[in-house]
């Protein structure tokens, strides 16, 4: 068995059902023997939207994603991703082709030191160097994507690792099959034939193992016991649930059980959105801070105490139950009351089976709903605003008016994400994909093909700011080619509008912040999508009614929302 029969089987015995890659000599056994084994090979027009597509699909659905790409550059065009992978905490196998074996460090073609490029931004680096480390090492890099803190790993696999046995002997046979050899030809033809002879030597075939389960950490029981008392005696609880609340999708509903059961206010952040769908009586969205300085205790599931909470200054006033995987994270900018090192889903389960019926906190519950009200109603005001153009309040309301019940929703974008964010609800757990703590421009196209392609009878919307566009809109093409019919509405303001918002009046110059209101659509066309311009108000749900259509005809296709200036946002940039 061959070392591209060899990754394939391994992929396929870890429940691998779709590898995304761009493809390059150094990797193409891999892709063939995944295709033959019937493994969904998707390939795309830039690395890194292979390894974000195989970001999502992790997220999405709880095995590890993977991705394949070639030699040199094609992995250094994967570190972007690789490393908005790491910081959202994802699990994920990078394939990385390499030069031969023999040839490291003599000017190959694409040869670099990938292993000293790659390491910081990993779990794991694999490097086997002969056929018969190709299984351990992939199977190793599975089981660390997983364990512990999850998060990316790499393996490099050189080219002559890949190919069958005589296609390598073949090669190396043409660079030393010489006439008149003299006695340096001699010695480098000796030196090979035992490079070769170690290289495919093995006294028995390779062994693929299923994945053993991943058994995270759990809380002791005096940690759960303590998590009640204080829960119990709370009269302003507050619950923040985030990404590693959702690292197992099949443990959703039991999560959703414990939440109900604890009965506290929730907010919700990265892939937890849309965990208690849309209206759900404990979900507040709106005023976090304020709620957080007023909370008597607060419980941070899988969120550390980062830019987003202020540095621990939004939860300086009470007490802080932190539940988190990461022992770095756990103690984050401010030490916990209650600091519990496991996994977040399993320390709620126990707290719920332990709590009693929580007491009746109507006056709190009050005092966040009227907030809720008092900030929907401020939106409202914005929506009713002149902005020229489509207000991006009214198009992200009508988006969410035309959201089904599993729609999948991709934030790629500064400004009109955000704004998004405010406005548009999930429906279901899962239903929201973005790329978390590194505000990764560029994530897009990957996720969604992912979405797509894990979900194909969903709605997925691929809510673009005409700035993240041009990272990642080529992936039409692949869209196209593949059948991957998703929706992508770009809110084109022609500016990179989160940071002009502040520039201009800061330092009194608008340079390299403006753009153009060019033809999004055009250049969707232009791949084989669908393409829909819409300028007016008036044209906005006849456009997205279009879309979905379309979309659900099979056609990718890409709305080219001209929006206008607000100022809804004002004063929310995060250096």
């Amino acid at each position: 068995m061959d070392g591209g029969q060899r990754v394939a089987e391994v992929l396929k015995s870890h429940g691998v059902e779709a590898i995304f890659t761009l493809v390059g000599g150094h990797i193409s056994p891999i892709l063939v023997e995944s295709k033959r084994r019937g493994i969904r090979v998707i390939d795309t027009r830039h690395e890194v939207n292979a390894v974000f597509a195989a970001d999502a699909w992790s997220r999405l659905t709880g095995v590890p994603g993977v991705a394949a790409v070639t030699a040199g550059p094609g992995v250094t065009n994967a570190i972007t991703a690789i490393k908005n992978a790491q910081l959202a905490q994802v699990p994920l196998v990078l394939i990385g082709g390499a030069t031969a074996t023999m040839l490291r460090g003599r000017g190959s073609l694409q040869d670099i030191d990938q292993m000293a490029l790659i390491g910081p931004h990993v779990k794991y680096a694999g490097r086997p160097n002969t056929l018969r480390e190709v299984v351990p090492a992939l199977e190793k890099a599975f089981e660390e994507a997983v364990s512990g803190v999850p998060g990316p790993v790499f393996v490099e696999l050189a080219v002559d690792l890949l190919y069958a046995e005589d296609v390598v002997r073949g090669w190396y046979k043409a660079k030393t099959d010489k006439s008149n050899k003299n006695i340096v030809d001699h010695a480098t033809s000796l030196y090979i034939k035992g490079h070769l002879a170690n290289l495919f030597t093995e006294i028995n075939g390779p062994v693929i193992h299923s994945p053993a389960p991943n058994a995270p950490a759990t809380p002791t029981n005096t940690d759960v016991r303590s998590a009640v008392k204080l829960l119990e005696g709370a009269k302003k609880p507050l619950m923040v649930l985030g990404s590693q609340s959702m690292l197992d999708p099949n443990r959703v509903d039991e999560l959703i059980k414990a939440v109900e059961r604890i009965g506290a206010p929730v907010y919700l952040s990265g892939m937890a959105r849309g965990l208690l769908g849309a209206k759900h009586s404990l979900l507040m969205r709106h005023k976090r801070r304020n709620a957080l300085k007023e909370a008597d205790v607060v419980v941070l599931c899988g969120v550390p105490c980062d830019f987003r909470l202020d540095y621990g200054s939004h939860v300086s006033r009470a007490k802080v139950v932190s539940i988190n995987l990461s022992e770095e994270d756990l103690k984050k900018n401010r030490k916990p009351d209650l600091g519990i090192l496991a996994e977040p889903v399993t320390v709620l389960t126990s707290v719920a089976r332990l709590i009693k019926e929580p007491p009746s906190r109507t006056a709190w519950f009050e005092t966040l709903r009227q907030r809720e009200a008092e900030r929907e109603a401020q939106i409202d005001e914005f929506e009713k605003v002149d902005t020229g153009n489509i207000n991006p309040i009214a198009l992200c309301r009508s988006i969410d008016r035309h959201l089904s019940d599993d729609a999948v929703l991709i934030g790629d974008g500064g400004d009109f994400v955000a704004t998004a964010s405010y406005t548009l609800s999930p429906r279901k757990p899962l239903c929201w994909l973005d790329p978390g703590v590194f505000g990764t421009l560029g994530v897009g196209a990957g996720f969604a093909l992912a979405a797509k392609a894990h979900r194909p009878n969903s709605d997925v919307w691929l809510l673009y700011g005409d700035g993240a566009a041009g990272f990642s809109i080529m992936e039409f093409d692949t869209f196209a080619r593949h059948g991957i019919p998703v929706i992508a509405v770009v809110g084109n303001d022609a500016c990179w509008a989160q940071i002009e918002r502040d520039q201009t009046p800061t330092l009194g110059d608008d340079v390299a912040c403006m753009l153009t209101h060019m033809d999004y659509q055009t250049v969707a066309e232009g791949c084989g999508a669908k393409g829909i311009r819409v300028e007016s108000p008036s044209e906005v749900d006849a456009a997205l009614d279009k879309a979905l259509e379309l979309s659900r005809a099979g056609h990718p296709v890409l709305v080219n929302a001209i929006i206008g200036k607000s100022d809804f946002r004002k004063g929310s940039i995060s250096i």
